[in-house]
């Protein structure tokens, strides 16, 4: 089967008092658990948390970009991932060799490996002097029901949000993607109504990708008659280089430099969110020196 290129749809249902997204996110997360070499519970939980942060993304315009913090109990530490509105994301986990056995209904135990307390934290660069800040309880660990409560908490949108991971038995990632559905204001209770039974019936996101179901017909199965929008394509995409990384190693200050060029005569800097690592021999720290004292 030809592999298909991650990208989310946006659209609209019940004259624009429904906004739904719908993506897929397979060779992102595929990406990021070969990068971290994340074992399979801790490839779910660390997909699921990019595939929401790649839909937020997407209701951002412009230079805006976000950074969700899963902060949990779990043996798994905490999950960040970054995401903008262009559908560049990246994303790491604390703990990658995290797995567990899988949960009563048979599936990777996410909520094993986030924990069931603890807070999402999401911050919005909105290009204002101060970024958004919204935090929220962390009440299932499942992360579809808690970036779903985020929405109804603090962007007072009601909102159905899914996310699916599904991992093979080596390890690399079969499907990843979800959906989030936003009711505006305007719907009957009736029409509310339908589409929570609709939402409820749908099978796991990830059987439907795995089908081979494309991203419209997801939609329609919770909207029958959703217009799609547009699209955009969805990638991995680190902001890290190794003149970001000189810029670090020169804001560490001359005193620091110099200890690291006296004891070590090298340095390797390891970029959590790609895990790209970069290597500074004794001239070029010697270089950076120069430039602190500057």
């Amino acid at each position: 089967m030809e592999k298909l290129q991650d990208r989310l749809i946006r659209g609209t249902a019940l004259d624009g008092r429904v906004r739904a997204f719908a993506i897929r996110t397979t060779e992102l997360v595929e990406e990021l658990r070969r990068r971290h070499d994340t074992y399979p519970t801790a490839t779910a939980a660390l997909g699921r948390t990019v595939t929401a942060a790649a839909m937020m993304g997407a209701m951002l315009k412009g230079e805006e970009k976000l950074t969700v913090q899963v902060k949990g109990d779990g043996p798994i530490g905490q999950i960040v991932a970054d995401a903008n509105a262009k559908g560049e994301v990246r994303g790491y986990v604390a703990e990658p060799h995290v797995h567990l056995p899988s949960n009563s209904m048979g599936k990777l135990d996410v909520a094993g490996a986030v924990g069931t307390s603890g807070f999402i934290h999401i911050t919005k660069d909105l290009g204002l002097k101060e970024p958004y800040r919204g935090s929220i309880p962390i009440i299932s660990g499942e992360l579809g029901e808690d970036f779903t409560y985020y929405f109804a908490k603090s962007e007072q949108t009601p909102s159905a949000v899914g996310l699916g991971v599904l991992v093979d038995t080596d390890n690399s990632v079969i499907v990843a993607g979800g959906f989030i559905i936003q009711l505006l204001p305007g719907l009957s209770d009736d029409e509310i109504t339908a589409i929570e039974n609709a939402v409820g019936a749908l099978p796991p996101v990830t059987s439907l990708l795995d089908q081979g179901l494309d991203l419209e017909e997801m939609l329609r199965w919770m909207l029958p008659d959703v217009q799609v929008m547009d699209s955009m394509n969805i990638r991995f995409q680190c902001q890290c280089s190794e003149e970001r990384v000189e810029k670090t190693l020169i804001s560490l200050g001359q005193h620091e430099l110099e200890q690291l060029i006296a004891e070590e005569g090298q340095a390797e800097v390891v970029c959590h969110f790609c895990n790209e690592a970069y290597h500074f021999d004794k001239d070029h720290l010697q270089q950076l020196l120069d430039q602190a004292k500057a």
